[in-house]
């Protein structure tokens, strides 16, 4: 990892776990390659959206409250509740036990996956790190988590 380290922020193993979320659901070419392969090490979409809410409760308010700790600015705040709130929607109407593909066919999935890349690449982008990289293994996000 180059640039920023993600530790500079107060919460930053939450912020790893939302930047892994994102990451993955705003990637289409991981979509094929590793959700509808079915590869080892990289969990589902239900995974990811459970990664992106989980311990933050993105999911009962915004991601403002988190600026400071989770989030740098206003701005990455906004982003984040935008992509998490198309997710949410998609995870609500096809269930979360979907397979992955009900996911990928929804009509409004293209709009989730662009809410969550924009979310993705400032957050990535103000880390120093390149968000065209592609995802890291939920493995290597343990190893990262665990190390201060």
């Amino acid at each position: 990892m180059g640039g920023m380290p993600l530790n500079d922020m107060p919460w930053w193993r939450w912020r790893s776990n939302v930047r892994s979320a994102l990451h993955m659901l705003s990637d289409p070419v991981f979509h094929q390659e590793c959700w509808l392969a079915g590869r080892e090490g990289y969990g589902d979409v239900t995974d990811a959206v459970y990664r992106l809410v989980e311990d933050t409760w993105l999911d009962n308010w915004s991601a403002e409250k988190y600026v400071g700790t989770i989030f740098r600015d206003s701005g990455e705040a906004a982003l984040v509740d935008v992509a998490v709130l198309r997710v949410l929607r998609i995870m609500h109407q096809v269930g979360a036990d979907a397979p992955v593909s009900a996911y990928m066919e929804h009509h409004g999935w293209p709009e989730a996956v662009r809410a969550a890349r924009d979310a993705h690449v400032r957050l990535a982008t103000s880390d120093g790190e390149d968000p065209d990289a592609p995802p890291r293994s939920l493995e290597v996000l343990r190893i990262m988590t665990r190390s201060a």
